[in-house]
């Protein structure tokens, strides 16, 4: 009889235990993710923010407000011609601003993207921009 009820507890324990957290995907959609891409950020806010830009540029930076997602480590994913350069963030609250830049070399003309997601690699928002 011990065996039976050990048995039964080990099989629903897990099932309570789990349904005590959100699931997965409830946790996910609370995360929000505003963007945009400019040519500086003072006081931690876009400034000349666009979708354009001249090649002469030299750096641009990519401003993100996340809401939900305090304590999690996200990333800016610069992304040109089949290149990446991931860009680590910890978000210290919410909501939080959090920023990066990239060197932007004048030859590098085109449509570039700027993803923003989790360590899991799941897409929380996307920016595009084309340098002319």
């Amino acid at each position: 009889m011990k065996t039976i009820r050990r048995a039964v507890l080990l099989l629903v324990l897990p099932l309570v235990l789990g349904g005590l957290s959100a699931p997965l995907g409830a946790q996910e959609s609370a995360i929000t993710v505003e963007g945009v891409i400019a040519r500086e950020v003072v006081d931690r806010m876009p400034v000349d923010t666009g979708s354009t830009f001249s090649a002469d540029v030299e750096t641009l930076w990519c401003w993100t407000k996340v809401t939900g997602a305090e304590g999690m480590a996200l990333e800016h994913v610069w992304s040109f011609a089949g290149y990446e350069w991931v860009v680590p963030l910890q978000i210290g609250g919410s909501p939080w601003r959090t920023y990066s830049s990239k060197k932007i070399v004048a030859e590098w003309k085109g449509e570039w993207t700027v993803t923003v997601r989790d360590t899991a690699g799941n897409v929380l928002h996307t920016m595009t921009f084309t340098i002319e």
